[in-house]
Protein backbone atom coordinates (compact mmCIF):
# COMPACT_ATOMS: atom_id res chain seq x y z
CA UNK A 1 0.00 0.00 0.00
CA UNK A 2 2.89 2.56 0.89
CA UNK A 3 4.61 1.28 -2.31
CA UNK A 4 0.89 2.53 -4.21
CA UNK A 5 0.69 5.70 -2.82
CA UNK A 6 3.84 7.02 -3.15
CA UNK A 7 4.38 6.21 -6.91
CA UNK A 8 1.01 8.14 -7.23
CA UNK A 9 2.44 10.95 -5.41
CA UNK A 10 5.22 10.81 -7.16
CA UNK A 11 3.50 10.88 -10.63
CA UNK A 12 1.09 13.91 -9.40
CA UNK A 13 4.75 15.58 -8.51
CA UNK A 14 6.09 15.27 -11.37
CA UNK A 15 3.12 16.02 -14.29
CA UNK A 16 2.99 19.12 -11.75
CA UNK A 17 6.43 20.18 -12.36
CA UNK A 18 5.58 19.61 -16.46
CA UNK A 19 2.56 21.86 -16.36
CA UNK A 20 4.70 24.11 -14.19
CA UNK A 21 7.32 24.45 -17.32
CA UNK A 22 4.50 24.57 -19.73
CA UNK A 23 2.82 27.56 -18.55
CA UNK A 24 6.03 29.13 -17.75
CA UNK A 25 6.99 28.47 -21.34
CA UNK A 26 3.18 29.60 -22.77
CA UNK A 27 3.57 33.02 -20.90
CA UNK A 28 6.83 33.85 -22.33
CA UNK A 29 5.36 33.76 -25.67
CA UNK A 30 1.96 35.20 -24.71
CA UNK A 31 0.77 38.54 -25.88
CA UNK A 32 3.29 41.55 -23.91
CA UNK A 33 -0.16 43.27 -22.24
CA UNK A 34 -0.80 39.62 -20.70
CA UNK A 35 2.70 39.01 -19.70
CA UNK A 36 3.20 42.21 -18.19
CA UNK A 37 -0.23 42.03 -16.41
CA UNK A 38 0.91 38.80 -14.63
CA UNK A 39 4.41 39.87 -14.06
CA UNK A 40 5.94 40.05 -10.51
CA UNK A 41 3.42 37.14 -9.37
CA UNK A 42 4.89 34.60 -6.86
CA UNK A 43 4.05 31.54 -8.31
CA UNK A 44 0.78 30.96 -6.26
CA UNK A 45 -0.65 33.59 -7.16
CA UNK A 46 0.24 33.28 -10.92
CA UNK A 47 -0.83 29.93 -11.31
CA UNK A 48 -4.69 30.95 -9.52
CA UNK A 49 -4.40 34.31 -11.68
CA UNK A 50 -4.04 32.12 -15.10
CA UNK A 51 -6.93 29.34 -13.49
CA UNK A 52 -9.17 32.46 -13.32
CA UNK A 53 -8.46 33.85 -16.57
CA UNK A 54 -11.94 34.68 -18.54
CA UNK A 55 -13.04 31.87 -21.14
CA UNK A 56 -12.41 33.64 -25.13
CA UNK A 57 -13.91 33.02 -27.87
CA UNK A 58 -10.32 31.55 -29.45
CA UNK A 59 -10.61 33.97 -32.04
CA UNK A 60 -6.44 34.62 -31.99
CA UNK A 61 -3.35 33.47 -31.03
CA UNK A 62 -4.03 35.40 -27.81
CA UNK A 63 -7.11 34.06 -27.03
CA UNK A 64 -5.59 30.54 -27.44
CA UNK A 65 -2.87 31.35 -25.44
CA UNK A 66 -5.06 32.44 -22.44
CA UNK A 67 -6.97 29.47 -22.87
CA UNK A 68 -3.99 27.39 -22.47
CA UNK A 69 -2.76 29.34 -19.46
CA UNK A 70 -5.87 28.96 -17.93
CA UNK A 71 -6.37 24.74 -18.58
CA UNK A 72 -2.27 24.51 -17.52
CA UNK A 73 -3.23 26.32 -14.22
CA UNK A 74 -6.49 24.64 -13.37
CA UNK A 75 -4.07 21.31 -13.79
CA UNK A 76 -1.04 22.12 -11.73
CA UNK A 77 -3.82 23.40 -8.84
CA UNK A 78 -6.03 19.52 -9.16
CA UNK A 79 -2.60 17.68 -9.10
CA UNK A 80 -1.38 19.99 -6.30
CA UNK A 81 -4.16 18.89 -4.19
CA UNK A 82 -3.91 15.09 -5.80
CA UNK A 83 -0.33 14.93 -4.40
CA UNK A 84 -1.31 16.17 -0.87
CA UNK A 85 -4.03 13.55 -0.44
CA UNK A 86 -1.13 11.07 -1.29
CA UNK A 87 0.28 12.42 1.25
CA UNK A 88 -1.94 12.77 3.75
CA UNK A 89 -3.14 9.15 3.22
CA UNK A 90 0.87 8.04 3.49
CA UNK A 91 0.94 9.89 6.87
CA UNK A 92 -1.82 8.58 8.05
CA UNK A 93 -0.66 4.65 7.36
CA UNK A 94 3.11 5.35 8.19
CA UNK A 95 1.85 7.20 11.75
CA UNK A 96 -0.47 3.74 12.08
CA UNK A 97 2.65 1.44 11.35
CA UNK A 98 6.04 3.19 12.19
CA UNK A 99 4.98 6.53 14.45
CA UNK A 100 8.40 6.40 16.31
CA UNK A 101 10.02 7.07 12.53
CA UNK A 102 7.86 10.42 11.70
CA UNK A 103 8.50 11.08 15.13
CA UNK A 104 12.39 11.68 14.50
CA UNK A 105 13.46 15.05 13.60
CA UNK A 106 13.65 15.73 9.79
CA UNK A 107 11.80 12.46 8.25
CA UNK A 108 8.65 13.16 6.90
CA UNK A 109 5.68 10.66 5.16
CA UNK A 110 8.16 11.06 1.79
CA UNK A 111 11.65 10.28 3.40
CA UNK A 112 9.86 7.31 5.77
CA UNK A 113 7.48 6.21 2.92
CA UNK A 114 11.09 5.46 0.89
CA UNK A 115 12.86 3.74 3.70
CA UNK A 116 9.77 1.49 4.88
CA UNK A 117 9.40 0.53 0.72
CA UNK A 118 13.48 -0.34 0.72
CA UNK A 119 13.47 -2.39 3.63
CA UNK A 120 10.52 -4.18 2.51
CA UNK A 121 11.75 -5.06 -0.56
CA UNK A 122 14.70 -6.53 1.17
CA UNK A 123 14.26 -8.12 3.97
CA UNK A 124 16.57 -10.84 3.93
CA UNK A 125 19.40 -7.82 4.18
CA UNK A 126 18.18 -6.34 7.07
CA UNK A 127 20.61 -8.79 9.41
CA UNK A 128 22.20 -6.01 10.99
CA UNK A 129 22.49 -2.02 11.06
CA UNK A 130 25.64 -2.35 9.32
CA UNK A 131 23.97 -4.55 6.75
CA UNK A 132 20.56 -1.67 6.50
CA UNK A 133 23.64 1.09 5.99
CA UNK A 134 24.81 -1.24 2.99
CA UNK A 135 21.83 -1.61 1.25
CA UNK A 136 20.80 2.13 1.97
CA UNK A 137 24.70 2.63 0.44
CA UNK A 138 25.72 4.98 3.24
CA UNK A 139 28.45 2.08 4.57
CA UNK A 140 31.64 3.95 4.56
CA UNK A 141 34.28 2.43 2.02
CA UNK A 142 37.60 2.81 2.85
CA UNK A 143 39.20 5.24 0.09
CA UNK A 144 42.65 6.16 2.05
CA UNK A 145 45.60 7.38 -0.48
CA UNK A 146 49.61 7.26 1.11
CA UNK A 147 49.03 9.74 4.17
CA UNK A 148 45.41 10.75 3.89
CA UNK A 149 42.97 8.63 5.35
CA UNK A 150 39.49 9.05 4.06
CA UNK A 151 36.26 7.41 3.00
CA UNK A 152 33.83 7.41 0.29
CA UNK A 153 30.31 6.01 0.08
CA UNK A 154 29.32 2.42 -1.03
CA UNK A 155 28.09 3.14 -4.60
CA UNK A 156 26.17 -0.05 -4.97
CA UNK A 157 23.28 1.14 -2.45
CA UNK A 158 19.03 1.75 -3.43
CA UNK A 159 19.29 5.22 -4.62
CA UNK A 160 15.59 5.84 -3.16
CA UNK A 161 17.09 5.34 0.37
CA UNK A 162 19.79 7.10 -0.24
CA UNK A 163 17.88 10.11 -1.26
CA UNK A 164 15.79 10.01 1.62
CA UNK A 165 18.53 9.93 3.75
CA UNK A 166 20.34 12.92 2.19
CA UNK A 167 17.11 14.84 2.86
CA UNK A 168 17.12 13.96 6.14
CA UNK A 169 20.37 15.25 6.89
CA UNK A 170 20.26 18.61 5.11
CA UNK A 171 16.64 18.88 6.66
CA UNK A 172 18.82 18.54 10.27
CA UNK A 173 21.36 20.84 9.06
CA UNK A 174 19.40 23.56 8.74
CA UNK A 175 16.88 23.25 11.63
CA UNK A 176 18.69 20.83 14.09
CA UNK A 177 20.82 22.79 16.44
CA UNK A 178 23.05 19.18 17.10
CA UNK A 179 23.74 18.42 13.93
CA UNK A 180 24.41 22.27 12.89
CA UNK A 181 27.39 21.47 16.13
CA UNK A 182 28.37 18.34 14.94
CA UNK A 183 29.46 19.75 11.51
CA UNK A 184 30.66 22.73 12.42
CA UNK A 185 33.41 20.77 14.87
CA UNK A 186 34.30 18.57 11.87
CA UNK A 187 35.30 21.09 10.15
CA UNK A 188 37.45 22.64 12.21
CA UNK A 189 38.88 19.20 11.92
CA UNK A 190 39.47 19.49 8.32
CA UNK A 191 36.47 17.18 7.04
CA UNK A 192 34.45 18.44 3.79
CA UNK A 193 30.86 19.06 3.60
CA UNK A 194 30.63 16.09 1.74
CA UNK A 195 32.46 13.82 3.93
CA UNK A 196 30.54 15.51 7.03
CA UNK A 197 27.38 14.77 5.03
CA UNK A 198 28.35 11.12 4.33
CA UNK A 199 28.80 10.48 8.50
CA UNK A 200 25.53 12.03 9.22
CA UNK A 201 23.70 9.80 6.23
CA UNK A 202 25.55 6.82 8.18
CA UNK A 203 24.29 8.26 12.14
CA UNK A 204 20.78 8.23 10.62
CA UNK A 205 20.69 4.86 9.06
CA UNK A 206 21.67 3.47 12.72
CA UNK A 207 19.03 5.58 14.24
CA UNK A 208 16.28 4.85 11.71
CA UNK A 209 16.98 1.09 11.88
CA UNK A 210 15.38 -0.40 14.92
CA UNK A 211 12.69 1.59 14.04
CA UNK A 212 12.16 0.01 10.77
CA UNK A 213 12.95 -3.68 11.97
CA UNK A 214 9.96 -2.66 15.01
CA UNK A 215 7.67 -1.79 12.15
CA UNK A 216 8.63 -4.23 9.75
CA UNK A 217 7.44 -7.41 11.64
CA UNK A 218 6.68 -11.16 9.45
CA UNK A 219 3.27 -9.86 8.99
CA UNK A 220 4.02 -6.90 7.86
CA UNK A 221 7.14 -6.72 5.28
CA UNK A 222 5.39 -7.71 2.08
CA UNK A 223 2.66 -5.37 2.09
CA UNK A 224 4.75 -2.56 3.24
CA UNK A 225 6.25 -2.94 -0.22
CA UNK A 226 3.14 -3.79 -1.57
Amino acid sequence: MIRMLKVAKDSAVKARTQAINQLRAVLMRADPTLRDALAGLGPTTLIRTCADLPEDEHRTIDDAARTVLRMLARRILALTEEARAHERTLAAIITERAPRLLQRHGIGPDTAAALLITAGDNPDRLRSEAAFAALCGVNPIEASSGKTVRHRLYRGGDRRSNSALYTIVLTRLGRDARTRAYAERRTTEGKSKKEIIRCLKRYVAREVFPIIIEALSPADTSSAAA
